[in-house]
Formats: structure tokens, C-alpha cells, sequence
């Protein structure tokens, strides 16, 4: 906290959001875009690149949950939420491969 009230930028090792390795800059709360890489800034915008980019990190997020859960030792509720969130996120990452209606093939 600083001496007027507001929060102090949190330097981090990497991206605040997708947590990418790299120096992007100290992240401040108040700011929206500080300590964000390249890619996560493109996908805050309101475009389709930026949502096929905002799809792929949470998609990407997600399955490294689901990479890190020790299934010998995981309750059927954790196994049912990881299984559950892989399945969006490949759901997800499919629909922007599948053709949008009226759009040339590429």
C-alpha cells in the first residue's frame, strides 16, 4: 500500500494473467493492462483474434490444472471437476477451429 491509499505494483516474474515467463512490467491493480504479455493484451480486445486468444490461454490454464492433479490420490468431486473443465476447454478450442457459417474456406 502506498502513502495515499492505493495499492502498490506487485512485480512478478512474468505475465499476471497467463503467468508466460518474461519481464512485462510491474503489475499494478489500478491499471488494467500492466504486467500483461503481448498476448493476453491482444485478447482484451473486443475482436475475434483477441477472444480465439482469451479462449486459448483459459483453455490453456485449464488443462494445466488438470495436468498437475495427482489422480492416484484425487477424490471422485476433484476428478469430476478436472475432467469437467477439460472438456470445456477443448469444447472451446474446437469451436473456433470449426468454420463460422458464410465465411471462405481458408
Amino acid at each position: 500500500m502506498t502513502a495515499d491509499g492505493r495499492a502498490a505494483p506487485v512485480l512478478s516474474p512474468g505475465c499476471a494473467l497467463c503467468a508466460t515467463p518474461g519481464d512485462f512490467g510491474p503489475h499494478n491493480p489500478t491499471e488494467p493492462r500492466s504486467g500483461l504479455c503481448p498476448a493476453c493484451v491482444a485478447a482484451g480486445k473486443p475482436t475475434r483474434d483477441g477472444l480465439e486468444q482469451a479462449v486459448v490461454i483459459v483453455a490453456g490454464q485449464a488443462l494445466t490444472g488438470a495436468e498437475t492433479l495427482d489422480l492416484a490420490d484425487a477424490t471422485p468431486e476433484e476428478l469430476a471437476y478436472h475432467l469437467g473443465a477439460v472438456k470445456r476447454s477443448l469444447r472451446g478450442l474446437l469451436q473456433l477451429l470449426a468454420r463460422v457459417a458464410g465465411e471462405e474456406d481458408r
